[in-house]
C-alpha cells in the first residue's frame, strides 16, 4: 500500500520532473520562426486569362486550395486545356479546396463573358515531387513556439523544446507529430515530456487543420504525409539539429503518424519509433469483421472532427484570445473540412481508393529507417490488429518489434520501454545507451498515473561494459527481432506490467508456428478429431450486451481494473472446450474459427471469443474475432490457414442462404497466450458485445427472433485452428486470477 509519505515523494517527483521540462518548454517561448517565401512553381502551358481575380488561388499536393473569394461564389478549377476539371462554391469564409486533382498547371476561375476572372496560373504537384532544399534551409526556428512552412504555403504550429540551453546545441533531435495538441507550448504531449527528459531536443507538430495549423483536417489524407517530409525537413535544416537528422516518436496517434511520415522517405529522417499503432484501418479499428465500432472508433472519429473546428482545441482558442495572428488566420480553411462522421457512414464497404491510403499495412514496405515497434494484443483502443503487418516491412533489416497482452499503454511498460530507450539512444542519439538521472522520474510517474502501481523498476543497464557505438549496435542488432512477452501482468505483483516470461523469434508469422485443429462436437466438446455424425447447435441472436463493455469501474491501464466479464444468459451462445491438457502448449499469432453456418435471418452479426478455463476453476478471456456474415468471402490473395481476410467489397456482399450452411471463416486478432496443462481451451461463438473495454458494436437489429445455427457433422465439420508454437515448456507457474493485463478472468460460468 502505498503511504502518505511516498505519495508526497511522488507527487513532488512528478511536480519537479513536469515543472523541469515546462521551464523549458518555455524557454524562448512564443519565438515566431520566419518561413520564407514558398517556391515559385514553374509556368505551364497557358490560355488567355481572364481579368485576375480578387481570390489567392494556391497549387498544392493532389489539391488547389484559395481564400478571400465572395461567399457563394461558383467557382471552375480550368486545366492547361482549358477544360473543366472541378467546380465548387466558396463557403461563407470565402474558401474553398478542390480535391483529387490530378498533378498539372491550373487556374480557377469565376463569372462568365463580361464578368469573368480568374486567378494566376498555380500548380499542382504529385506527393513524390520534393520542393527545393531553399524551402527548408531558409527557415529559421528557434526554441519555443512558432510555426513552419510546408510546400503549399501552409504553416504549421509548433513547439520546440531543447534539454539545456541554446548554447549547448546542438542536440540529437526528435518530433512528435499529430492532430492532437502536441504544438501547445502550456501542456506537451507525454512522448515530448520523456524525449526531453532523455536529452533530446524535441518538436512537437500539429497537423495541417488542428490546433493553430492552417489548412484543413482529413485523416491522413496525402498533403499530411508530405507535411511530415517537410516538417522533418525543415527541423533538420537548423543548426541546433545535432547532424541534421532526427527520429520521431510517439504512442498512439503520434505513432501512427511516424508510420505515414517514413512511407514519404524525408532525407533526414533515420530513426522511427511508433508504439500502440494500427495496420488496417477498417478491418483492424473501424469495423471489424464488417461491423462498424460505434464504441470507441466512432467516438475517437468524433473528437477529431471537434478539434478541427476554429478554436477547437482549447489551447488554440486561447492563443487566439491572446492576438495571435497566425493562428486566427490559419483557422480560415476549417469550413473545408470533410466531416469524418459522414465518410465513416458513405464507406461502410471496403473501398480500395479510401481505405488503402489510411491503412499502413498497404505502405509500410517502403519505410527505409529503422524501426522499433512495439503494441499489445488486447489494445483498448486501436484494437491489437497491428502484427498483420509485420511482414510488410521489407524495406529495412533493422526492425524490432516487441508485442505483449494488456492495453493501449503497455507499450510504455517498463519492460518495453527499456528497449525503446535503447533503440533512441543508438539510431538518434547516436551513443552508447545510458539512461540520464532523469529516468527514475519518469518511471514514476507512470507507475503513479499511468499503471497506478508503487514502483516501476527497469532493467538492468545493459551496454555498461561496451567501449564503442558500433559494439553497441552489434549487440542491439543481433538480438531476434520478434520478441514475445508472455503473460504481462503476472511477473511481479498482480497487474503490474511485468511478464512472467519471454521469447524471441526470427521473424513474424512465426515461423515454427504448427496450424493446430480442435472440431466443434456434440455435448460442447472440442476435439481434435474430425466428427463423424450429424449434430447441429443452436443460438439466438442477442444484443443485449452490444453496447456492454468489461470494464466496471477504474481505467484499463491501472494494474488491476474493476472487470466485468459479464455471462451471457442461456440460449444465447454457444460454448466448446476441450479436454483437460496433457501438456503445456503456447499459441502466437492469428487463429480462424471455420463455421458451417445457418441463420433463420439473412445476416447476422457473430462474435468468437477464445479464453483458457483454468485447473483453479476460473476463465481468462484471451482474444476476439468477429464477422458480419454477409462479409464472408475471403480475400484468398492473403488468406491463410490461421488467418481468414475477408475482402468487405460490397460486390461481394452475399446474404445467408436458406435452408444450407454457408462456410464463415472468422478472423481471430493476432494474440500470444500459454494453456499450461490441466487448463482447457474453450471457444464461445454469440453475438458482438461485452468482451472488450471500450469498443461497442453497431449489430443488426431484427424485429423478431433471430436463431443462428452452427453445423458440427461429418460433411460440414465447424473447427477451430490455432497457431502453436511446438515443444515450448512454460517456466511460470499459475498467475493469479485476476493479474493479467486486458484479459478479464471470473470463475468459470458453466462450472
Amino acid at each position: 500500500m502505498r503511504t502518505p509519505a511516498r505519495a508526497a515523494t511522488r507527487a513532488l517527483s512528478r511536480t519537479l520532473v513536469l515543472a523541469s521540462l515546462l521551464a523549458l518548454a518555455a524557454c524562448g517561448n512564443d519565438r515566431k520562426s520566419t518561413p520564407p517565401t514558398g517556391p515559385t512553381p514553374s509556368p505551364g502551358p497557358t490560355s488567355s486569362p481572364a481579368p485576375v481575380a480578387e481570390y489567392e488561388a494556391h497549387g498544392s499536393v493532389e489539391q488547389v486550395w484559395l481564400r478571400d473569394a465572395t461567399p457563394g461564389t461558383e467557382l471552375r478549377l480550368v486545366d492547361a486545356s482549358g477544360a473543366v476539371a472541378q467546380t465548387g462554391t466558396a463557403d461563407a469564409q470565402g474558401t474553398l479546396i478542390f480535391r483529387n486533382v490530378a498533378a498539372g498547371t491550373y487556374r480557377v476561375a469565376a463569372g462568365s463573358g463580361g464578368e469573368a476572372r480568374s486567378s494566376d496560373e498555380i500548380r499542382v504537384t504529385t506527393a513524390d515531387e520534393a520542393p527545393p532544399q531553399s524551402l527548408y534551409d531558409e527557415q529559421d526556428i528557434g526554441p519555443g513556439y512558432g510555426y513552419l512552412e510546408t510546400r503549399d504555403g501552409t504553416l504549421l504550429a509548433i513547439n520546440v523544446i531543447l534539454p539545456g540551453p541554446p548554447e549547448g546545441a546542438p542536440y540529437p533531435t526528435l518530433i512528435e507529430y499529430s492532430g492532437y495538441d502536441p504544438a501547445n507550448a502550456d501542456t506537451p504531449q507525454p512522448s515530448t515530456l520523456i524525449g526531453v527528459a532523455l536529452g533530446y531536443a524535441v518538436v512537437g507538430v500539429n497537423m495541417r487543420g488542428t490546433g493553430c495549423s492552417g489548412g484543413a483536417f482529413q485523416f491522413f489524407e496525402t498533403l499530411q504525409t508530405t507535411d511530415g517530409y517537410d516538417a522533418v525537413e525543415a527541423i533538420a535544416a537548423q543548426p541546433w539539429v545535432k547532424d541534421h537528422d532526427v527520429g520521431m516518436i510517439g504512442i498512439s496517434y503520434p505513432g501512427i503518424s511516424q508510420l505515414f511520415t517514413a512511407w514519404r522517405r524525408p532525407p533526414s529522417l533515420i530513426a522511427i519509433a511508433p508504439l500502440s499503432v494500427v495496420s488496417d484501418t477498417g478491418r483492424g479499428t473501424l469495423f471489424p469483421g464488417g461491423i462498424l465500432n460505434n464504441g470507441f472508433a466512432v467516438a475517437w472519429a468524433e473528437g477529431r472532427r471537434n478539434d478541427a473546428m476554429p478554436g477547437g482545441q482549447p489551447w488554440s482558442q486561447k492563443r487566439m484570445d491572446e492576438g495571435d495572428e497566425v493562428c486566427i488566420d490559419n483557422q480560415i480553411l476549417r469550413g473545408q473540412t470533410p466531416d469524418i462522421l459522414e465518410m465513416i457512414d458513405d464507406n461502410r464497404f471496403y473501398v480500395p481508393e479510401v481505405a488503402d491510403p489510411v491503412s499502413p499495412y498497404t505502405f509500410v514496405q517502403n519505410i527505409d529507417v529503422p524501426v522499433y515497434l512495439a503494441g499489445a494484443w488486447q489494445d483498448e483502443q486501436t484494437g491489437g490488429y497491428f502484427p498483420t503487418m509485420l511482414d510488410r516491412f521489407t524495406g529495412t533489416d533493422r526492425v524490432h518489434f516487441t508485442m505483449t497482452n494488456g492495453g493501449h499503454t503497455d507499450s510504455l511498460g517498463p519492460v518495453v520501454f527499456t528497449r525503446w530507450m535503447e533503440f533512441i539512444d543508438l539510431y538518434v542519439g547516436k551513443r552508447i545507451p545510458k539512461r540520464p538521472a532523469t529516468v527514475p522520474l519518469i518511471t514514476d510517474v507512470l507507475a503513479g498515473d499511468i499503471f497506478r502501481v508503487e514502483d516501476l523498476p527497469l532493467e538492468p543497464e545493459r551496454y555498461d561494459d561496451v567501449s564503442s557505438l558500433e559494439e553497441a549496435l552489434a549487440r542491439f542488432e543481433a538480438e531476434k527481432p520478434v520478441r514475445v512477452l508472455f503473460e504481462n501482468g503476472a511477473g511481479a505483483d498482480p497487474g503490474a506490467p511485468y511478464p512472467s516470461f519471454e521469447m524471441s523469434f526470427d521473424a513474424w508469422p512465426i515461423p515454427e508456428v504448427q496450424a493446430t485443429t480442435w472440431y466443434l462436437t456434440e455435448d460442447g466438446r472440442l476435439s481434435p478429431e474430425e466428427p463423424t455424425s450429424d449434430g447441429a447447435d443452436g443460438f439466438l441472436h442477442d444484443t443485449s450486451l452490444s453496447q456492454k463493455t468489461t470494464l466496471a469501474s477504474g481505467s484499463p491501464w491501472e494494474a488491476l481494473p474493476g472487470w466485468d466479464w459479464t455471462a451471457r444468459a442461456p440460449g444465447t451462445f454457444l460454448a466448446y472446450t476441450t479436454d483437460e491438457l496433457e501438456e503445456d502448449m503456447v499459441f502466437v499469432g492469428s487463429g480462424s474459427v471455420d463455421l458451417w453456418f445457418e441463420s433463420t435471418a439473412t445476416d447476422t452479426d457473430v462474435q468468437v471469443t477464445l479464453a483458457e478455463v483454468r485447473p483453479d476453476g476460473n476463465e481468462v478471456l484471451v482474444q476476439n474475432g468477429w464477422l458480419r456474415a454477409s462479409r464472408r468471402v475471403l480475400d484468398e490473395a492473403v488468406s491463410t490457414e490461421l488467418r481468414p481476410v475477408s475482402t468487405h467489397r460490397e460486390a461481394d456482399a452475399a446474404e445467408l442462404p436458406a435452408g444450407e450452411p454457408a462456410l464463415l471463416r472468422v478472423e481471430i486478432f493476432p494474440f500470444a497466450h500459454p494453456f499450461r496443462a490441466g487448463s482447457r481451451i474453450r471457444l464461445y461463438v454469440e453475438t458482438p458485445g461485452g468482451t472488450r473495454p471500450e469498443w461497442r458494436w453497431e449489430t443488426l437489429e431484427f424485429d423478431g427472433e433471430v436463431t443462428n445455427t452452427i453445423e458440427r457433422s461429418a460433411a460440414h465439420p465447424s473447427r477451430v485452428v490455432l497457431p502453436l508454437v511446438p515443444s515450448v515448456e512454460i517456466p511460470t507457474p499459475l498467475p493469479a486470477c485476476p493479474s493479467l493485463r486486458g484479459q478479464p478472468c471470473r470463475p468459470d460460468p458453466l462450472a
